[in-house]
Parts: structure tokens; sequence; C-alpha cells
């Protein structure tokens, strides 16, 4: 998410959501009642139903929902790109870097939650990544001379994974600030890139490493 996209007005309903996904990731969704997530924005539990089945459809709208914008967003970012591919990679890891500072509480929802979706959520969500995947994994392969697409594929998870870990590197306070951290996390995402394709240690930057240390709005 960017930040003009946090700085926009929000509807009831993404406030609902927004709440839910903090509430959900800080106690477990069985944790949760649909009373306490009213009482977080403002109405009763029973209004809920007026834009919600249950907790189900939140947590089914929460992921299926992250989902389709990474994908929709990174189709974007390389639609824009141009014709440099290090522009269009620095682009979908600075994208990337939004949604794991901005939306931490989904990370943790995706993590822990995401076996409790129906079959058929759940299955669209896997489409949904996969085909986000598949998009870095053709990115990457123009900038890196990876020797085969299962490498590209592994590093493009590795990095996934990298990113994804802000859940996990402690309370907000005890961070960098977000300029800081968001640079930090895009050198290391081009520097594990450059590893995965076998280039030397403190050899000559990639294209796009001069672009992470003033990461747009970060």
């Amino acid at each position: 998410m960017s930040n003009a996209q946090a700085s926009a007005p929000t509807s009831r309903r993404e406030q609902i959501l927004k709440e839910a996904a903090r509430l959900f990731a800080e106690r477990g969704f069985h944790g949760v009642g649909v009373d306490e997530i009213g009482a977080a924005v403002g109405i009763s539990g029973p209004g809920l139903y007026r834009h919600f089945a249950g907790k189900d459809a939140m947590l089914a709208e929460l992921l299926v929902g992250i989902s389709e914008r990474l994908l929709e967003g990174g189709r974007m970012r390389v639609a824009e790109g141009g014709g440099s591919p290090e522009a269009v990679l620095d682009a979908l890891i600075e994208g990337h870097i939004d949604f794991a500072l901005d939306d931490r509480p989904l990370i943790t929802l995706h993590d822990r939650e995401l076996d409790r979706l129906r079959e058929a959520d759940r299955k669209r969500v896997r489409r949904l990544q996969r085909e986000y995947v598949e998009l870095w994994v053709e990115v990457v392969r123009r900038v890196h001379p990876l020797p085969s697409e299962s490498r590209a594929r592994a590093a493009v998870h590795a990095v996934f994974g990298l990113l994804n870990s802000t859940p996990h590197l402690g309370r907000p306070g005890a961070l960098p600030g977000r300029t800081e951290m968001a640079e930090l996390l895009h050198r290391l995402a081009l520097g594990a890139f450059g590893a995965a394709a076998g280039e030397p240690e403190g050899g000559a930057p990639a294209a796009g490493e001069s672009v992470a240390a003033g990461v747009p709005g970060a």
C-alpha cells in the first residue's frame, strides 16, 4: 500500500477491515469477537453484519484483497517502468516494502490464518500469489543472468521472506525510522538478487542501487 493510498479517506468497510486485521493479528482469529471489532470502529457488533456476513468473510476479504492489490500494483509498476529492467525491479521492491512496512498485520494473518479460509478462497489466494511471483521472476531474469527459472523463483521467494519478516523485527519503536528501514530492506533485496546471480561481493552496484538510498515516500 502506498503512502498516498494510506492517507486517502477510508470507507466504513475499510475501517472495519483495518481494525479486524489488527485485532486478528494481535489475538488470533478465534480470540476476537464481532462486538470487539464493532467497538473498535464505533458501531455495534450486529451493525457489522450490514457490511460483512461474519468474521470469516472479513478474513477472506483481507487475505484475498491484499493478494489482488499486490498483483495489481506489481503489474502497474511493470507497465510504467519504461525500458529499464533495473528501474522496474526497483519499483517492484519499493512497492512490496510499502506493503511490508504498512500492512504488517496482514503478513501475520497470512502466516497464521490462511488455512481457515474456505477452499475456494484459499486457492484464489494461492493463484494470485503464483502470478505475483512469476511477475517478479520475469523481471529478475532480465536484470540478473540467473541460469534457470527455478533459481530465479527461489531467489524471489527468499526476498519475499526477507521483506515479509517485518512483523518479527521487534516493536516499531525499536526499529530504525521508516525511511531508514525502507532503504535497508531495499539494499538487502538488491543484494540478495545479486548474490543469487553469483555476483562478487563488493562488486559494482546494481543499476538500481543508487535509487535505494532515497526511496520516494518511504
